[in-house]
């Protein structure tokens, strides 16, 4: 194993030098292609929407009567039971 002050002082720059730029590679490679990955996307996703755009649902036509309309007690005292059974159950 050859240690870092073995070594010649131009051939640790050498190698320092190349890793820096090696490491820049890298970086520059991963960041390229990310962003290609970015846009590719959403360029796939426009293309997506232009061909078969989404069908925007019907709207609702309620009655005023069914928007006064509340939770009866016999509802709320089910999902009271429901609470309490669930409870006993996780206790057991």
């Amino acid at each position: 194993m050859v240690f870092l002050a073995q070594l010649p002082k131009e051939q640790l720059i050498a190698q320092l030098e190349n890793g820096v730029i090696l490491m820049v590679l890298g970086i520059a490679t991963v960041f390229v292609f990310l962003t290609l990955l970015v846009f590719l996307t959403k360029g796939m996703s426009a293309f997506a929407k232009k061909i078969a755009p989404q069908k925007k649902p019907a709207a609702v036509v309620s009655s005023p009567a069914a928007a006064t309309l509340s939770v009866s007690p016999a509802s709320d005292a089910d999902i009271a039971a429901a609470i309490v059974a669930a409870f006993a159950k996780s206790k057991e």
